[in-house]
């Protein structure tokens, strides 16, 4: 894939992995529109205000970035939320709903909105972004991984659906990354930033691109159910419940 001289709308990069990435693309030699709630954080791109859980304001932003870069051939749809939940309490359901909302539903508006514009031109890229945890699951944050398996599935069948038509579906599939310094401190494990970015820059620079990002930092998920490591990785996983009221 080709990283310079593209016009790329990121949905949700106006903070962390989103923004590093639409930096490093701007960088590259990319027109960058950042989307998103909170675009006052954003002062070095050009932005949209956009809310991935309201269709009006999606199709508003669709608008808006049309007008302004008719060119745009690669949308990015990077919002989501990670929220934890306790299965065995009823009130979870919210956090199921917002967590669905926002990462698949949102998905799946954004990427409605801009395939008419794509497919038109006969060529262009659709990034979606599911998680090491849409393979691997971490039983604390059940509705996020959920969601994750959920827009890998949809990313699989949406290639499928657009093959011929010259738009492609690149799946970018993160492990845990410490966007913040307290991130790393919380979670010694998780990849830095730049680190992560820059193994990210290098796959998609690929011929061809992968339909799938993977850094190394994120096999161990990815392929733990071929390699035999799944119930074992899991079940590790699992002792964070502990940190549930009541466990």
């Amino acid at each position: 894939m080709e990283l310079s001289n593209r016009t790329v709308l990121i949905v949700g990069g106006t903070s962390g992995i989103g923004l590093g990435l639409a930096r490093r693309l701007a960088a590259a030699g990319s027109t960058v529109v950042v989307g998103g709630r909170s675009t006052e954080r954003v002062t070095d791109l050009p932005t949209v205000r956009v809310d991935v859980t309201d269709a009006e304001s999606v199709l508003h932003a669709r608008d808006e970035v049309l007008e302004r870069f008719p060119d745009l051939d690669v949308v990015v749809t990077m919002s989501g939320v990670l929220l934890t939940e306790d299965l065995r309490d009823p009130a979870h359901f919210a956090t199921t709903q917002v967590t669905f909302d926002t990462n698949v539903l949102g998905t799946v508006r954004v990427v409605d909105a801009f395939t008419p514009h794509l497919v038109a031109r006969g060529a262009g890229t659709f990034v979606t972004v599911s998680s090491g945890i849409g393979f691997l699951p971490f039983p604390l944050m059940a509705s996020y991984g959920a969601s994750k398996a959920a827009v890998h599935a949809y990313s699989e069948a949406l290639r499928a659906q657009l093959a011929g038509t010259g738009v492609g579906v690149v799946e970018l599939v993160p492990p845990a990354v410490a966007t913040t310094p307290e991130q790393s401190t919380l979670n010694p494990a998780a990849l830095p930033l730049d680190d992560y970015l820059d193994e990210v820059l290098d796959l998609l620079a690929t011929d061809p691109t992968p339909d799938e990002i993977l850094v190394q930092g994120v096999l161990m998920h990815r392929w733990a159910e071929r390699d035999g490591t799944y119930a074992e990785l899991v079940a590790r996983r699992s002792q964070a419940l502990a940190s549930l009221p009541g466990r």
